[in-house]
């Protein structure tokens, strides 16, 4: 709709460079890439695998559309992970195409990751690359102006696979299906700017690909976040809107332009990815007394569930907000029995939208969708009001920074060191991040492993953010008569920042 009325108008603009996606040319580029994948053999429901770097975020959204265009399924994989992740994904997605940046894990070439693997017919990087089909090659010359209807797949066929670390150190990936049509059409163009640097890869980047759009404003992109550079953007653009985590919310605070930048012309600012602290949200509303602060709450596994709702203006300061339209929650205890308002419980939630699963992971799903609720793992309570105060997690699940890493992941891995005879990792309060990585481990007798060697080991496997930041060598962990570590005796008070954060919105 937005190329055929607004062909000129600026769909994304890329803060780091200048340069300009217009709806015409997002358009006919996803149009002709469609076609040309299509050519390469590309089937209804194949999977496309969608690796490409913050840095390059057009591609990244010609590639999206363009799969969604052809009838296929995207399946958007984080860069940052190391390459035996990568490789992990490709053989469980099984996708017959890969789009990505020159590289994977590590700096090889896409074409040593997919090598072997069962189906891939095609993979093509931004740059080309040895063994890759070049960029421009999957282009359609006569396609720009053909236009084919995304919404041919139909509502509840499956649109994106989307990746997500477990409770049980290995990534579990959610079918995400197509919904039925909006309901009312998009909000009249303005222009005005809508500021992001959240990753188009993760499921809250990926809610805001047509975003802005929908309401009729312009996507504003920033690759890499800085708070420097954002606090700029927003004095010197001066964005109407915003999405940050939690993480970017706190560096930006603690900045020290923070308290003078001019901030007035952001009317609305969503965070949501992680847990947040009340004192960073006290510390926004200070500055920004006119926006609406919105924090939103929810999981892959469902989308997004609650929000706190415009016109609170901070009375309930520190709750994920209300469930969404269409989205009821309930809070039961270990029998799945509702519990009384006030009472603390498992969060869950039902709505009307496409059912979701994991991808060949039928057990997985049974204990987390039951009798049409989604059970989230995460713990907490619904006020008098509505509102949803979240208290903790039952799932063993570190969320640093908005990444969700599992405990049991990165202790698998230490145990794959020759040396490594006991390993416990938990997660500690961040102020910045909300919670952060740390890890105790246990040597051999009379070996000269350093807690830097075993880092250096965990970052040729592991996605840096699944890295613990403080290694400790200790001489035995802690156990239970069951044997298992009790994770709270190694947790010092040394080790934790400000209070546990009480919300967030989970990807």
């Amino acid at each position: 709709m937005m190329a055929a009325t607004h062909p000129g108008a600026v769909a994304w603009h890329n803060l780091a460079d200048g340069s300009d996606l217009t709806f015409g040319a997002w358009d006919a580029g996803s149009n002709r890439m469609a076609r040309g994948l299509i050519g390469h053999g590309l089937g209804r429901g194949d999977r496309v695998v969608i690796c490409i770097t913050p840095e390059e975020p057009f591609p990244w959204l010609t590639a999206y559309t363009a799969v969604h265009r052809a009838g296929a399924v995207a399946v958007p994989v984080n860069t940052r992970l190391a390459g035996p992740e990568l490789r992990s994904i490709l053989v469980h997605a099984e996708p017959t195409v890969v789009l990505a940046s020159l590289t994977g894990g590590g700096g090889a070439p896409w074409s040593e990751w997919a090598a072997d693997v069962a189906d891939i017919r095609l993979v093509a990087t931004t740059d080309g690359g040895d063994g890759a089909a070049d960029w421009a090659s999957l282009f359609h010359p006569d396609g720009s102006g053909l236009t084919l209807d995304p919404a041919a797949t139909g509502p509840s066929e499956v649109m994106d696979i989307m990746y997500t670390s477990g409770t049980t150190g290995s990534p579990k990936a959610v079918v995400v299906r197509y919904g039925p049509p909006a309901a009312s059409p998009p909000a009249d163009w303005s222009g005005l700017g809508f500021a992001t640097a959240s990753p188009f890869s993760t499921t809250s980047g990926v809610l805001l690909v047509h975003g802005p759009m929908a309401g009729g404003l312009s996507g504003w992109y920033l690759p890499r976040f800085d708070p420097g550079a954002w606090l700029a953007m927003v004095e010197d653009r001066r964005p109407v809107a915003a999405f940050i985590v939690p993480a970017m919310a706190q560096l930006i605070v603690a900045h020290a332009r923070f308290a003078a930048c001019d901030l007035s012309s952001l009317a609305a600012l969503t965070i949501g990815g992680a847990p947040i602290a009340p004192t960073t949200l006290r510390r926004l509303g200070q500055r920004l007394p006119r926006a609406e602060i919105l924090v939103g709450y929810g999981l892959t596994e469902f989308g997004a569930v609650t929000r706190s709702p415009s016109g609170d203006r901070g009375r309930h300061l520190g709750s994920a907000g209300q469930p969404l339209p269409g989205v009821e929650v309930r809070i039961v205890d270990r029998d799945g029995a509702e519990v009384p308002r006030g009472e603390s419980g498992e969060i869950t939630a039902r709505g009307s939208g496409p059912r979701r699963e994991y991808y060949r992971e039928d057990e997985a799903s049974r204990r987390t969708w039951r009798d049409g609720w989604m059970f989230s793992g995460d713990l907490g309570y619904l006020d008098d009001d509505g509102f949803l105060w979240i208290t903790g997690r039952t799932k063993d699940l570190i969320i640093r920074g908005g990444n969700n890493i599992s405990p049991g992941e990165v202790e698998a891995t230490l145990f794959a060191h020759p040396d490594v005879v006991d390993a416990a990792v938990a997660g500690v309060a961040h102020d910045v991040l909300g919670e952060d990585v740390e890890a105790w481990v246990v040597v051999q007798d009379g070996s000269d492993t350093t807690a830097p060697d075993l880092r250096e080991f965990l970052l040729d496997r592991l996605a840096d953010y699944k890295v613990p930041r403080t290694l400790h060598l200790v001489a035995a962990l802690p156990r239970n008569a069951a044997g298992k570590v009790v994770k709270r005796a190694l947790i010092s008070p040394g080790s934790t920042g400000q209070a546990p954060p009480t919300s967030g919105h989970r990807r």
